[in-house]
């Protein structure tokens, strides 16, 4: 369970060569307000979180804030690119070492969906995250974390058939592959029943990836561009 807000001290930190002390309290100073504003957007909203609260919680004052950051939504953006951050993290230690393609699409799966179960990335990431940023930067900043771990999911699983895709296909296979992620996540992180719809979508997804290894075995091939198609991709 995280610390109440208001207890958290600014944490020391490890001097670091070359780094003055006002560089290394100044680090110590941002990490505070994100600490305290992750802890507070998750628990009140966005909405319901003053500044006010923020620095108190981190027991430092306005201006220290608005030396980091331009106001609220700036923290924000940080607060959700950290969340964003640890997800990616998470999802790509639970492929490390993963050799078979589709025990790895699964363990990725199953981390996800685990994530988005959790508060902080429930609240901050899928209830806040598009109406706070807009879409469009959400879309941004969930790409920049989230999607690669996709893509490297979607090259293992393509690759264990004797498909010859191109780069343009491969990424069209991660963006469809994606957007499924993100609404199951959605659905998951809104669910009056986080847990079982959590169970639906793995399973649902989990018969997709045994299609995948079916086509894969049987050396099924896939559809090829008509010629016209293939001309326009020679050319573009």
């Amino acid at each position: 369970m995280a610390k109440s807000p208001v207890t958290r001290l600014v944490p020391k930190v490890a001097a670091v060569t070359g780094a003055s002390r006002r560089q290394q309290y100044s680090a110590s100073t941002k990490r505070a307000l994100i600490d305290v504003a992750e802890d507070l957007f998750t628990e009140n909203g966005y909405a319901n979180t003053s500044l006010d609260a923020i620095v108190a919680g981190a027991r430092v004052t306005k201006g220290a804030l608005y030396h980091h950051f331009s106001g609220k939504q700036a923290l924000f953006e940080a607060v959700f690119e950290r969340v964003e951050t640890d997800a990616s993290k998470a999802i790509n230690k639970a492929l490390r070492g993963k050799k078979d393609p589709w025990a790895k699409a699964q363990a990725g799966l199953r981390s996800f969906l685990e994530i988005v179960q959790q508060p902080r990335y429930r609240r901050i990431v899928i209830q806040e995250g598009p109406a706070v940023l807009g879409y469009e930067r959400f879309r941004e900043q969930e790409e920049r974390s989230t999607f690669g771990s996709v893509l490297d999911i979607v090259r293992v699983v393509l690759g264990a058939g004797a498909w010859e895709l191109d780069e343009g296909m491969l990424q069209t296979f991660a963006r469809i592959f994606f957007g499924a992620m993100s609404s199951a996540g959605e659905s998951v992180a809104t669910a009056e029943d986080p847990e079982t719809a959590a169970w639906r979508v793995e399973a649902a997804i989990g018969f997709m990836i045994t299609g995948f290894q079916t086509l894969a075995e049987t050396g099924v091939e896939l559809p090829t561009a008509p010629l016209e198609v293939e001309d326009d991709i020679d050319e573009g």
